[in-house]
């Protein structure tokens, strides 16, 4: 079984927002698929589907950015999935806004929902896409633009990078991780 996890903050506050571009590439899978993330446990909502002819479980912790490995180790062991079998999605300041990077390890970056999860897991040998957002002007705060909404310039960046990470998640499917990476990061 493939998990796919989607990095964000629960609640209608921070829909639509920078922080929760993990989530959106969730429902852009869900909305192509049918599909629902009606499971609620492991401080989740998640939902196990059959595509391709392979289980895929994808998840969007409701514990708040910075706690996110505290859903995502549960769910790992209690479905025995393995790092290798992991993918997480989330917004990146170093990269140009719609920009994305797939990676099969690395460190946190200074990413507290990915701190988390390193931490949990113990590991930081897992997948990953990195959806750019930018970083702000100066006399704007990381946190107030992590958490804004993005700006009318950003969203079609940002809708079209929504999309080409879904791509990557359904390519993955079928695909080596390192294949896809090489086909999305050109």
């Amino acid at each position: 079984m493939k998990c796919i996890v989607g990095l964000g903050n629960p609640g209608r506050k921070y829909r639509q927002t920078r922080h929760n571009v993990g989530f959106m590439v969730l429902e852009e899978l869900a909305k192509r698929h049918g599909w629902s993330l009606q499971k609620k446990k492991f401080n989740s909502h998640y939902t196990v589907e059959t595509i391709e002819d392979e289980r895929i479980l994808l998840l969007e912790p409701q514990t708040y950015m910075n706690l996110s490995g505290e859903a995502v180790k549960p769910i790992m062991d209690f479905y025995n999935i393995s790092i290798d079998q992991l993918l997480v999605i989330y917004d990146d300041l170093d990269l140009p806004t719609g920009k994305i990077r797939l990676r099969q390890s690395g460190g946190h970056g200074g990413h507290n929902g990915m701190r988390s999860i390193i931490d949990h897991i113990n590991s930081k040998q897992f997948n990953r896409i990195r959806i750019g957002i930018d970083r702000p002007d100066l006399d704007v705060a990381i946190t107030d633009y992590v958490l804004g909404k993005f700006s009318k310039e950003q969203k079609p960046l940002i809708e079209e990078s929504i999309k080409r990470s879904a791509d990557a998640c359904e390519a993955w499917l079928s695909t080596p991780f390192i294949e896809v990476m090489n086909e999305f990061n050109g």
